[in-house]
Order: C-alpha cells, then sequence, then structure tokens
C-alpha cells in the first residue's frame, strides 16, 4: 500500500480546505459586521457548518488511515462522518444559543449520531458487492 493518498481523497481534502476557508471567513465576517437578526444567524448556522466539516475532515481522514489501514474508505463515507460532526457541532451551538445544552444533552446527541454513523457501517458492510 503507497503512502500517497488516492485522487479521490486528495480531491475530498481540497475541498475540505476551501469549506473550511469559506466557512470560517464567513464566520468572521458575520461576527463583525451583521446584526444578530433572523437572515445572519441562519447563515451562521450554515457558515458554522462549513467550517466544521473543512476542519472536520481531515481528522476523520486520518483517523481511518490510522485505525483502518488496510481497509479503503471512500470519500462519501469521510465526507459522511465530517458531516456528522458538522451537524453536531451546529446543534451544540444552536442549543447553546438558546442556553438549553447541557453536558448530558451533548453526550446524548453524540451518541445517538454515533449509533447512526454505526448502523451505516453495518449496513454497507452487509451488502453484498460481487467481485469484479
Amino acid at each position: 500500500m503507497s503512502d500517497m493518498p488516492s485522487t479521490e481523497n486528495r480531491s475530498l481534502m481540497i475541498a475540505a480546505g476551501i469549506m473550511s476557508v469559506i466557512g470560517w471567513l464567513g464566520v468572521i465576517l458575520l461576527w463583525t459586521v451583521a446584526l444578530p437578526t433572523v437572515g445572519p444567524r441562519w447563515l451562521f448556522f450554515f457558515l458554522w457548518t462549513l467550517a466544521v466539516v473543512g476542519i472536520a475532515l481531515p481528522f476523520v481522514w486520518l483517523l481511518h488511515r490510522r485505525f483502518s489501514p488496510n481497509q479503503l474508505t471512500s470519500a462519501s463515507v469521510l465526507l459522511r462522518q465530517g458531516l456528522l460532526v458538522g451537524l453536531y457541532a451546529t446543534l451544540c451551538v444552536w442549543l447553546q444559543i438558546n442556553r438549553g445544552l447541557t453536558l448530558g444533552l451533548a453526550l446524548l446527541i453524540a451518541i445517538g449520531l454515533t449509533a447512526i454513523e454505526w448502523f451505516l457501517r453495518l449496513i454497507e458492510r452487509s451488502t453484498w458487492k460481487p467481485k469484479r
């Protein structure tokens, strides 16, 4: 197995960098310029998700590369897991803005999203794919 990432993962990492830059620049611009009305608040949630997904994708790729080096992980799985991390971060920020976030609720959301991903991976492994 070579040390170089596949072109599929390389393009995913480029997309992650672009998402991260757009997300963080947008969040900074929103914090400094916009008033906290309804429109900018929803734009903040979108940009926050984009920024967190962009940051999470390389870490998800590194975790897969470290703990399952013999298995090739497709870019769709990496993207889905990065999106789940972004969804988790956005849910936590949304609940914190409303002062509804507690440690127990954050752990429950994390356990729920982890269970969803585990079930999706279980379904992916159980489907039969003929060898080509």
